[in-house]
């Protein structure tokens, strides 16, 4: 859902580049585009943007001379700037002199760019929010509109010492900040890194902003940056590792119908190991007796020693395959090696 407190300048001559973060940003605030830095310096002036967005070498004036001009004036003074430069020209030239709150790298993933756009649309719109705050100066908003990872990243580029605190049905948790920088956690139990990374995650609840509260309590051991990095890395781990074991269940489920699986072998116990990976297919692949000799082969030795008496009793991969297929052996290794060699 578009943020259409947040009004949004897109500037950037290449109308491909235009059309594609058009695209990406207009889900995240109110996007007006334009073509050349003069079209956009009257848009800005006859409504001015909360943020800038534009490329920095463009023909006629660039957007070094486009935020010069949009700052003299005490109308626009106050647009937040992001400018899209190359990795030279932000080393060489603006890093150390522009006025603009963040740069996006060319060439750039979409998906990055917007990312770091991203993130200074939601710290406008915070402090938006919090300008508009009931007298009790807390700050209240939903989840579904801004989660905590956005949160969280919003209040370090404010540079903002707060409390935050995240509800999620019975479940609650407290962070403060100062200057941006989250100093103590506690959700339930756990306290400090613990208790960010556990509610990283969440998407729906609410969250109060309280600038008046502060603690001394110091339990994180990382900085805002550092929780959010380790968040993200465990989050992403999760879901790798729940998304391997999905994919094995539809591999099987693809490549053995549910009659067939009820009536094949089980070998016990299952195991990633390749040696046991390498048994299983061998006896899925195998005649019915050879299936039987294999299991009580297995039963009764140890996993090196069936492993090696497999390879004397059944026939190699090719053979079994050419069993199935009355093929003769000579004919699957030659199909074998064809498939090899693509």
């Amino acid at each position: 859902m578009a943020n259409t407190t947040v009004k949004l300048l897109l500037v950037d001559d290449n109308p491909m580049v235009l059309g594609m973060l058009r695209g990406a940003l207009t889900p995240l605030a109110n996007v007006t585009t334009s073509n050349d830095s003069a079209d956009a310096l009257l848009k800005a002036v006859d409504d001015p943007p909360d943020l800038l967005v534009s490329d920095y070498r463009m023909p006629g004036m660039d957007g070094h001379q486009l935020v010069e001009k949009l700052k003299s004036r005490p109308k626009t003074a106050g647009i937040s700037v992001i400018l899209l430069a190359s990795k030279a020209d932000i080393t060489e030239k603006l890093s150390n002199h522009e006025p603009v709150d963040d740069f996006v790298e060319k060439p750039f993933f979409l998906k990055e760019a917007t990312q770091r756009i991203k993130r200074v649309i939601d710290k406008i719109a915070l402090e938006k929010m919090a300008k508009t705050a009931p007298s009790d100066g807390v700050l209240r908003g939903s989840l579904s509109q801004m989660n905590v990872i956005d949160l969280v990243q919003s209040l370090e580029m404010g540079r903002k010492s707060c409390a935050l605190t995240l509800t999620n049905g019975k479940d609650k948790c407290e962070m403060y900040f100062i200057e941006g920088q989250v100093t103590h956690a506690a959700y339930g139990s756990l306290t400090g890194d613990a208790a960010v990374f556990k509610v990283l995650s969440w998407a729906a609840g609410n969250f109060q902003i309280n600038f008046e509260s502060k603690t001394s309590q110091q339990t994180t051991t990382l900085n805002t940056q550092g929780l959010l990095m380790e968040g993200l890395r465990m989050l992403d781990e999760s879901k790798r590792d729940e998304g391997g074991s999905a994919a094995e269940e539809e591999d099987e489920k693809e490549h053995f119908p549910s009659s067939r699986r009820k009536s094949l072998p089980t070998i016990n116990p299952p195991s990633r190991n390749p040696y046991c990976a390498s048994r299983r297919m061998r006896a899925l692949l195998s005649p019915p007796a050879e299936r039987e000799s294999l299991n009580a082969m297995l039963r009764l030795k140890p996993p090196k020693q069936s492993v090696i008496a497999c390879s004397k009793v059944l026939p190699s991969v090719c053979e079994l395959k050419a069993r199935r297929r009355r093929l003769s052996p000579r004919s699957a290794a030659q199909s074998a090696a064809y498939v090899g060699s693509h």
